[in-house]
């Protein structure tokens, strides 16, 4: 499914408004803004803003903000589990200021920090008291202007230059000026009344001294794509400014939304969801929405090192409804936006390096069966991946690397079913369980050469050994289009392949669904030991600056990679990073290891090895 409508379902907690009757926001917004001499427009203006006026039940937003004020407060967002895109919750919780305004706000209105992450009066009482304090570093003047407070609403962004700081206070005087109304979950409906006359003191901005770094060129697409940029929620993905800070962008991630595409967008607007992608993709092709420029992160990938290094592309459609979702608008014009970014970041137009969201592992076992699968098993690989380029299909050809041909024990081939011809079966559960069976990318893996023969089993997916399934969902014990094994057996119409750490069997007759594979780079065990598999390649420990916490390096100890096994490698090594985004006090950072890891194709997902154990 996809990242945006899964991770955004999750909730914790009950939390109410300290007035929950009807109008209750308001009015306690309106008690807030005349104690500390606050505007009320400016007050719901940035509000809406910063949580689109919602308390998420005291749950923190990836970026560590509570409440309808959004105060933050990162390293308490550690006790929340399958955070969206593993975001800076999870990763980061430094000592910077900007990090901790709940703190902040708490001690200028003498409320207990605990109390303003879930009561909405105290939380706006605080965003209310923040505010006036920024307003009296601006100008001591506590104007009844909105206008006048511009300068302070940027500064309330915590960001870290003047093009975010302004984007967030251009947000939130659109909606004092348009005005705004909204029912939120809880049934209230809440106005603000618009106020077409204020005028925002833009010159104020100038004296915050934030940094200045040059806008990225908005929209970042190719000539021929219709395409538009209207930004992702600021709390749905990190400000960097990759690749020129040394991280660079090595996978571009095809998603699809699991919903539609103005759906898609909104969801993405909203602070609540916590998630984002840089594109989203319409399906008759004929427009895109740019939502994250390409030099920042977006949390679309479920893991962050992935998110550190990728572009995610959200698609209109749903994973299971078959080939007739994805048309060929829709693939023309993906390809031409990938090929577009491929030739921008020099990723390799192959795919070990254009992925889809089910080859993404997250970053603990703990969260593997959460993983998603989209874009799924109609998904045409081999179509899109012809579209890209014409000259992968000449150095295929030159390689000789045609289908029906067997390739020996130790070889690499690439899984390469015709599309149109690998009628599969899959079961779609919803409310009750079908079965439908139709053209497919994925091919089963057994545990023997037989038809009968139960597959293999995901033991992050099912630690109990238990055989696989053909769930849609179980994700498994399948191989999907493109991806690149190394043979480990070979019997009469079956080829076993290296997979997950054990033995793999697909029906294979005379190499009908692979492709010798003659330029794939294999790595095996540099000595007898097993290798530990992880998903992704942070520093060591004592790697990072003091201040700067470590992210973890989680191993899958369920997985194996023991000698006599080998696995397909993407062409080079990576070396092992993490990255803390800048803020008001602190340039951003980028922390490197002394490691390397191979990125490889494990199961249907990838991993990453240190190459220290591998040769």
């Amino acid at each position: 499914m996809a990242v945006a409508l899964i991770w955004g379902c999750a909730t914790a907690g009950n939390a109410q408004p300290s007035d929950a009757a009807p109008g209750g926001f308001e009015r306690a917004a309106e008690q807030a803004a005349a104690e500390f001499g606050v505007p009320k427009e400016v007050l719901l203006g940035v509000s809406y803003e910063s949580s689109w006026w919602e308390a998420n039940d005291g749950r923190p937003s990836t970026k560590g903000g509570y409440g309808p004020m959004h105060l933050t407060d990162t390293t308490s967002g550690g006790m929340y589990d399958h955070r969206p895109g593993e975001g800076p919750v999870d990763a980061t919780g430094t000592d910077d200021p900007s990090e901790h305004t709940l703190q902040a706000a708490a001690a200028m209105i003498g409320v207990a920090s605990s109390t303003l992450k879930r009561d909405e009066l105290q939380n706006l009482r605080g965003g209310a008291a923040l505010l006036a304090s920024y307003q009296r570093q601006v100008t001591s003047e506590m104007s009844p202007d909105p206008g006048s407070w511009y300068g302070a609403v940027a500064r309330y962004s915590q960001a870290a230059d003047t093009a975010d700081a302004e984007r967030f206070a251009d947000g939130v005087f659109a909606v004092i000026r348009s005005g705004k109304q909204k029912v939120r979950k809880d049934g209230q409906r809440i106005s603000l009344t618009k106020s077409p006359s204020a005028r925002p003191a833009r010159s104020q901005l100038a004296s915050l001294g934030l940094r200045t770094s040059a806008a990225a060129a908005v929209p970042e697409c190719p000539a021929e794509l219709k395409c538009r940029f209207v930004p992702a929620a600021a709390s749905n993905y990190q400000v960097s400014t990759r690749d020129s800070n040394g991280m660079d962008v090595d996978f571009i991630v095809i998603h699809d939304l699991e919903g539609s595409y103005d759906g898609g967008i909104s969801w993405f607007q909203d602070p609540v969801s916590g998630v984002s992608a840089h594109y989203v993709m319409k399906a008759d092709g004929s427009a895109a929405t740019q939502m994250v420029a390409t030099k920042d992160i977006a949390f679309h990938a479920g893991n962050y090192w992935m998110n550190l290094h990728g572009i995610g592309i959200e698609m209109e459609g749903y994973a299971a409804q078959g080939p007739t979702w994805f048309t060929p608008a829709q693939y023309k014009a993906t390809a031409a936006l990938v090929a577009y970014l491929a030739r921008r970041f020099d990723v390799p137009l192959d795919r070990r390096h254009i992925i889809g969201h089910d080859n993404v592992l997250p970053p603990r076992p703990a969260r593997a069966p959460d993983a998603h699968w989209d874009p799924g098993p109609y998904w045409d690989w081999e179509r899109f991946m012809a579209l890209l380029d014409a000259d992968q299909r000449q150095e295929r050809e030159a390689e000789g690397g045609e289908q029906g041909r067997n390739v020996g024990v130790g070889q690499a081939v690439m899984i390469a079913p015709t599309f149109g011809k690998n009628a599969q079966t899959v079961t779609v559960c919803s409310a009750t369980c079908r079965s439908w069976t139709q053209p497919s990318n994925l091919l089963y893996v057994h545990t023997e050469p037989r038809a009968d023969a139960p597959l293999v089993s995901d033991l992050a997916l099912r630690p109990d050994g238990s055989a696989g399934s053909d769930r849609i969902d179980d994700w498994g014990s399948t191989v999907v289009w493109g991806q690149e094994f190394v043979v480990a057996d070979v019997r009469a119409d079956w080829t076993a392949i290296w997979f997950g750490g054990q033995k793999g069997w697909i029906h294979n007759p005379a190499g009908v669904n692979t492709r010798p594979a003659p330029n794939a780079r294999i790595v095996r065990p540099a000595s007898g030991a097993k290798v530990s598999v992880y998903t992704t390649a942070y520093p060591r420990t004592d790697e990072y600056p003091r201040g700067l916490p470590a992210s973890a390096q989680t191993r899958f100890d369920m997985y194996g990679f023991p000698p006599g096994q080998s696995y397909v490698a993407t062409r080079t090594p990576l070396g092992a990073d993490d990255f803390f985004p800048a803020t008001p006090t602190r340039p951003e950072v980028v922390v490197t290891g002394g490691q390397r890891y191979d990125v490889i194709q494990y199961n249907r997902r990838l991993a990453t090895v240190n190459t220290a154990e591998t040769g």
